[in-house]
């Protein structure tokens, strides 16, 4: 194990677990409130009253304070969603009518559909450029654009197709309408700033329980989650008890993998790209990590957990039951509706918490230090946390003498993490972008893509990001809409990385990941399926992987000062251990194309100095392995005084080949050779050295003549000196000695 402290959750102090909620949640138990209602565009939990709509903003963090409110008509309200520049409501009031009220005059408008043919099953809004306003009905899809004079909305376009339930995400930007007996035939949207991206039609695998029985696939069973900046669609398939997981291409779906649930009563949320599977009858968390070679979970199935209960709420009892009850409700209750992507809503007791990752609890969990380490430099949740716990992890691996290989992998995955960030922009926020995407990048859709909207302008990078303080955009639309033209989408808006260690932001532009991943057979299988010309589709939501990615990854300044500064003394029993580590480490900074500390090798002279291994010390420094420094230098000399001449004159000519003239005379003075320093001195102007040294030294010597001869060199390297008391104290001494 690499540790195996871990905090207490919901239940006895010392509860493992890997997932938890932190206490206290947000508090929406208000009276009278009929029901709550997501908004995950604007990140609002809503709760509509007789006449008002109260709703907290969740995001960054579940607020504790009192919710803002909006008048409202009376009425049933089936769900509500803000515009995405917060000027207008939207609400379902019914299955043939949506109310949309202007917040800032009060203003309503409804739109209605034909009661006898057609039920409209939801709203939402985008950032579309030719629409604002998506209504999903039966009959299809109904793309409106707003038209903020009039507080009126016009219909932009009909998509007549038969649709049994829908699923859609603003965090992928993508809508999946389900028809068909069993409702397993799907066809797909993405209305991002981008355009409309259309996802071939495609069907999900069922299996049977009987030869005649054919199961109908319900909208539960059904997620989309973003991770790593990829879409994926999860199915649940209760007869096999497993989750089918399918990756959207622009000119293909693919059913990429199959994760097993062991359970057909499961929920799914989305957490630091990690896909979690609750099961609800065993009332524990599965952790998955697509990024990895393999799709096995990444640590043993462990309860979901409440942390930071009073401690007197705490229970004596180790059943589920009653740990559950020290916050009021039943983890995993019958009331509990899992948010995608991390939050979860306790409908009976007016709670909604926020899921989050132990990070700490799953490194402890595994002793595969190389593999932890890859694992948590893919996290973004707790940059800080996450490089703590790194290099806690290195030290400890070095002061358990872990093999050298165990040690020199961990070193390969830290190293190879931060050269990839430099590659991508010298540490700072930003991204680099492929030479394949720059040629993409305003460049025409392929036939056959499936893509309908407006054309970018050439050489214009295309982000589905919403902004959301667009105010409806109707200028820009109408000047779209008169040219008549239904042009493909530019090709950066569906360009997103392979399922290699690259991830895509919205804009198209590729930053690389950690490194050490293979793609599984799954992956590869998937890509030769869409064929080489492909590219998967593109997140609504920006990754910022170079910023988080600036704040995890650890510098070779860094693992010397928290790793190998902290263990020198420990391990003074055992220099052989610490030098071939430090040997690891030069590798791999080597291999990485990153230049170590100059007081790693200095240290490294030190270890080799200490078990008397001199010559190793001289091979090193002539083959530059321990690189040449002042440092290591002024360290070469002191080691070579001490105990090996030799090593001391490698260490002076060290400082003469790297041209530090000063340090050189000054080290000649200090082994007597005051005469070679003053002819040093003359050849390359050395001003730096006070005279008295000198003086002081041929004093020593007891020669009138030595100190004759660098009394006049002074006087005429340096023509002040004359004027200065030095001058007249040694002449004065000259003259007592001649």
């Amino acid at each position: 194990m690499l540790g195996n402290q871990m905090q207490g959750g919901l239940g006895t102090p010392g509860a493992l677990s890997h997932a938890y909620l932190q206490h206290p949640p947000l508090r929406c138990d208000i009276p009278d409130i009929r029901g709550l209602f997501y908004d995950d565009a604007n990140k609002f939990l809503i709760a509509p009253t007789t006449d008002r709509i109260l709703y907290w903003k969740i995001a960054p963090s579940i607020p504790s304070g009192p919710p803002n409110s909006d008048p409202v008509n009376e009425g049933p309200v089936l769900s509500v969603r803000y515009s995405l520049d917060h000027k207008v409501i939207g609400i379902h009031r019914s299955r043939h009518e949506i109310e949309f009220r202007n917040r800032e005059t009060g203003e309503t408008c409804s739109k209605k559909c034909r009661a006898d043919s057609e039920t409209i099953l939801g709203f939402f809004w985008t950032d579309c450029p030719t629409c604002d306003v998506i209504l999903v009905k039966t009959s299809g899809l109904d793309l409106l654009a707003y038209e903020p004079q009039s507080h009126a909305f016009r219909l932009v376009e009909s998509k007549k197709f038969i649709v049994s339930w829908y699923l859609y995400t603003h965090e992928s930007r993508l809508i999946l309408l389900a028809s068909g007996m069993q409702c397993t035939m799907f066809t797909g949207y993405q209305f991002s700033g981008g355009g409309i991206v259309k996802i071939p039609k495609f069907e999900m695998v069922m299996s049977k329980t009987e030869a005649n029985n054919k199961p109908v696939l319900a909208a539960d069973d059904v997620h989309i989650v973003t991770v790593y900046g990829r879409i994926y669609c999860l199915q649940l398939d209760r007869v096999s008890m497993s989750l089918n997981l399918y990756r959207f291409y622009r000119d293909a779906v693919v059913q990429q993998c199959t994760l097993p649930t062991y359970s057909s009563r499961i929920a799914v949320s989305a957490v630091d790209n990690i896909i979690m599977v609750h099961q609800i009858d065993a009332k524990v968390v599965i952790l998955y990590d697509v990024n990895l070679d393999s799709y096995a979970p990444v640590s043993a199935p462990l309860p979901l957990l409440v942390r930071g209960l009073p401690s007197n709420s705490r229970q004596a009892s180790q059943t589920a039951d009653s740990q559950s009850s020290a916050y009021g409700g039943t983890i995993y209750g019958d009331g509990w509706n899992f948010l995608i992507p991390d939050l979860i809503c306790d409908a009976e007791n007016g709670l909604l918490w926020r899921i989050h990752l132990d990070l700490e609890a799953i490194a402890a969990s595994s002793s595969d230090a190389p593999s932890v380490l890859e694992f948590l430099q893919r996290r973004k949740s707790d940059p800080s946390m996450v490089k703590t716990i790194c290099l806690a992890i290195v030290r400890t691996i070095i002061l358990e003498r872990r093999p050298v290989t165990t040690v020199a992998k961990a070193m390969d995955v830290v190293l190879d993490f931060y050269s990839r960030l430099m590659k991508m922009g010298g540490g700072l926020p930003g991204v680099r972008r492929t030479h394949e995407q720059s040629q993409q990048l305003g460049g025409q859709p392929v036939e056959g893509s499936h893509v309908i909207s407006q054309e970018a302008s050439p050489g214009t990078t295309v982000s589905p990001s919403a902004n959301p303080d667009r105010a409806g955009g109707a200028a820009n639309r109408s000047a779209q809409a008169n040219s008549g033209v239904d042009h493909g989408a530019d090709r950066a808006t569906l360009n997103t990385s392979s399922d290699s260690d690259e991830i895509t932001n919205v804009s198209g532009v590729t930053s690389q990941g950690t490194s050490g991943y293979q793609t599984s057979d799954a992956i590869n299988k998937g890509q030769q399926v869409v064929g080489e010309d492909s590219r998967p589709l593109s997140s609504g939501t920006s990754m910022q992987h170079g910023q988080h990615a600036g704040s995890v990854a650890i510098s070779p300044i860094e693992m010397f000062q928290s790793v190998f500064a902290l263990v020198e003394d420990e391990m003074m029993g055992d220099p052989a251990y610490l030098t071939a580590v430090i040997m690891e480490f030069l590798r791999s900074a080597s291999k990485a194309g990153l230049k170590a500390p100059p007081n790693l090798y200095v240290m490294m002279a030190t270890l080799l100095a200490r078990s008397n291994r001199y010559a190793e010390i001289a091979l090193f420094v002539s083959n530059k392995i321990l690189e040449p420094s002042k440092e290591l230098a002024m360290q070469l000399m002191e080691l070579g005084q001490q105990h090996h001449p030799p090593t001391r004159k490698l260490g002076l000519d060290m400082l003469r080949e790297r041209g530090l003239h000063h340090d050189y005379v000054a080290a000649l003075l200090q082994d007597g050779y005051y005469l070679a320093a003053l002819r040093y001195a003359r050849k390359y102007k050395v001003i730096t050295v006070q005279p008295a040294l000198f003086l002081e030294k041929a004093v020593a010597s007891n020669s009138a003549q030595n100190l004759a001869t660098v009394l006049s060199f002074f006087c005429e390297f340096t023509p002040s000196f004359k004027t200065t008391s030095d001058f007249g104290r040694y002449r004065h001494i000259l003259s007592e000695m001649v």
